[in-house]
């Protein structure tokens, strides 16, 4: 294949990834091969995605790392569709299509690192300003009260302090936690680190096993978290040195994307799976994942209960074309974060979509399961028959690994949270991927309150990460990408007693230095303080609105190259997936996240102070 017959053939959006990767080192028999296994065993699926499919495509994948790659295709999502190819083969895919060897992550230890801190004692966290888990607090309102200074008045006044780069990283989709005066964080290089709050310092890293997207739990002595590979660790917060470490789930594709949540000594991990990433495959027994709760006590890591939110295993049900058997029900993966209730002694969670005929009556749900027992409470869903497959778009019509009738995926993908009303009334709101806020009634067993449609919705739409709560206002984040800059990126303020609407805004522009698209899409959690919330755009901008009208107090956009603490090459780009965190008078945020054919590459966390 010569050099101008490849580029012609691969190019992406205007963009040839050919040349970028061509010019970018010398030509040679293993690029050329490369090349070949890419368009023999990916490219039908990865080389032109329809929205429906949500395959990344090419670029996208050529933003990740070399060992995120080969994890994938030797044991992860893409294990069967790469199960022709040999063991060295699978090197030179992963190296060729990245641009990296592998091994070049080990660059992320900290003692590959400058700037480490002077060694000291982790502080209590009960004494210093926190920001624990995903949403501050049990209930998941992501509002921060104790804002350590930084009120509405200063915020305009918020300047960059520091930024930190993880090496070698293309996605930053790890929230941080604060706690004793430091800063943990995970990456998608599958390093934790333990950073100091003021300065950006490195005191330790840890290697998980896999990526780490999940926030970080934090008490006295360990911080908490789960990787890409379903299993969840406990270590020592002054030393990074392993306390102890489970896997959540057996399933192949089991992964834990949500934090998991730490109340009253017990660790509340949820899991989710990429099962319907493979399911389309005719040489895959399509389906058995279902998507679990594991409480664990925090100190030794024994568990205490756990229950599914398909209460049966999936049973075989026919085989298809080539001969392999199919099961179901499977699915209503638990995506984000679960809630506690210690009032009425529950945990709820969002559930996400089948993958299956027959579609499970629990996927499309909020969960309640009993804290001391884990016995299913109760279950509201929303949508019915929701089964869906990645790879199962129109082009893929008659596959007989795929539903007979695809659902739109609309997950829950939010964690619920739980605010307390002024006259002591308790509601439960949370989004779905559908474009629509939902207030549930958590002691009348998730009973509709009301119901605010605000996006379109979409496989990727609607309201994708999460909201955040105040005592009176729900924040409301809309992604909709799909549908262009003009309906992308809406944010709304709503009455949690009654859905009604107080304010609405939209980006007045979108950043086009974004190669992905100059879409300002809200897919993003956001975080809330006393007058203002924070909230960040998939064009890079991170902003601060006034919560009595959406005023816009501050903005400051992360998409550029930053020069970092620890000296490793730092760019910011999209911000999606976890949101901002303030603690001490400080915000910090990531930027950059390539995933699933969307977004801009980045690899910082930034931190923000006023003097």
């Amino acid at each position: 294949m010569t050099k101008e017959h490849f580029t012609s053939s691969v190019r992406l959006a205007g963009v040839s990834f050919a040349c970028a990767i061509l010019f970018a080192r010398p030509a040679s028999a293993q690029l050329t091969q490369g090349i070949a296994l890419f368009e023999q065993s990916c490219g039908s699926c990865h080389e032109h995605p329809d929205a429906a499919s949500r395959a990344p495509d090419r670029l996208a994948l050529s933003q990740r790392t070399p060992e995120a790659i080969l994890d994938a295709i030797t044991t992860g999502t893409m294990k069967d569709n790469a199960a022709r190819l040999s063991d060295a083969q699978k090197r030179i895919l992963a190296e060729q299509l990245t641009g990296h060897p592998l091994g070049a992550s080990q660059l992320g230890q900290a003692s590959a690192m400058k700037n480490h801190c002077d060694a000291k004692p982790f502080g209590d966290p009960a004494g210093s300003p926190t920001w624990s888990g995903w949403g501050v607090d049990p209930g998941n309102s992501r509002y921060q009260p104790a804002s350590g200074g930084l009120t509405a008045d200063r915020v305009p006044k918020l300047t960059l302090k520091w930024a930190f780069a993880f090496p070698n990283g293309s996605s930053a989709f790890a929230q941080p936690a604060v706690a004793g005066g430091r800063i943990f964080v995970g990456s998608d290089n599958g390093f934790v680190y333990s950073l100091d709050a003021a300065t950006g310092c490195v005191y330790w890293s840890f290697q998980a096993q896999a990526s780490v997207r999940t926030a970080v739990s934090v008490d006295r002595r360990a911080v908490y978290f789960g990787d890409l590979k379903g299993n969840v660790y406990a270590l020592d917060a002054g030393t990074g040195s392993i306390i102890w470490t489970k896997r959540a789930d057996a399933h192949p594709f089991a992964r834990i994307t949500g934090a998991p949540t730490l109340a009253d000594g017990r660790l509340y991990v949820p899991v989710a799976s990429l099962e319907e990433g493979a399911g389309a495959n005719p040489n895959y027994e399509c389906c058995t994942f279902r998507g679990a709760l594991v409480v664990y006590e925090a100190t030794t890591g024994a568990e205490i209960w756990k229950s599914y939110t398909i209460p049966a295993a999936a049973k075989p049900l026919k085989k298809n074309s080539v001969g392999k058997q199919l099961w179901g029900p499977a699915g209503a993966a638990i995506w984000s974060s679960p809630t506690v209730d210690t009032r009425r002694g529950a945990v709820y969670v969002g559930t996400g979509n089948s993958y299956t005929d027959p579609s499970a009556d629990t996927s499309d749900s909020v969960m309640a399961f009993d804290l001391r027992t884990g016995a299913l409470l109760w279950v509201h869903q929303v949508l019915a028959a929701d089964a869906y497959v990645v790879g199962c778009g129109p082009a893929a019509a008659g596959r007989d690994n795929c539903p007979a009738t695809m659902g739109p995926d609309f997950d829950f993908g939010t964690s619920p949270i739980l605010r307390t009303l002024p006259d002591g009334k308790r509601v439960l709101v949370v989004g779905q991927k559908a474009g629509i806020e939902w207030a549930l009634d958590p002691d009348q067993r998730g009973a509709v309150l009301w119901q605010r449609k605000v996006g379109r919705g979409s496989a990727l739409g609607g309201i994708e990460w999460g909201a955040a709560a105040d005592n009176d206002l729900a924040y409301v984040p809309v992604a909709d990408a799909q549908f262009g800059p003009d309906a992308a990126g809406a944010f709304y303020a709503l009455k949690l007693a009654t859905g009604d609407q107080v304010w609405e805004s939209h980006p007045s522009t979108a950043n086009c230095s974004n190669p992905r698209g100059c879409v300002a899409s809200r897919s993003a959690a956001v975080s809330v303080i006393p007058g203002v919330v924070f909230s960040g755009t998939t064009d890079g901008m991170m902003r601060a609105y006034a919560t009595s009208d959406g005023r816009v107090l501050w903005e400051y956009n992360t998409a550029h190259d930053f020069e970092t603490v620890n000296g490793v090459p730092g760019r910011g780009g999209s911000i999606n997936g976890p949101g901002p965190v303030v603690a001490g008078g400080m915000l910090y945020t990531n930027s950059g996240y390539a995933y699933l054919g969307t977004g801009t590459a980045g690899n910082v966390l930034l931190a923000f102070g006023v003097d």
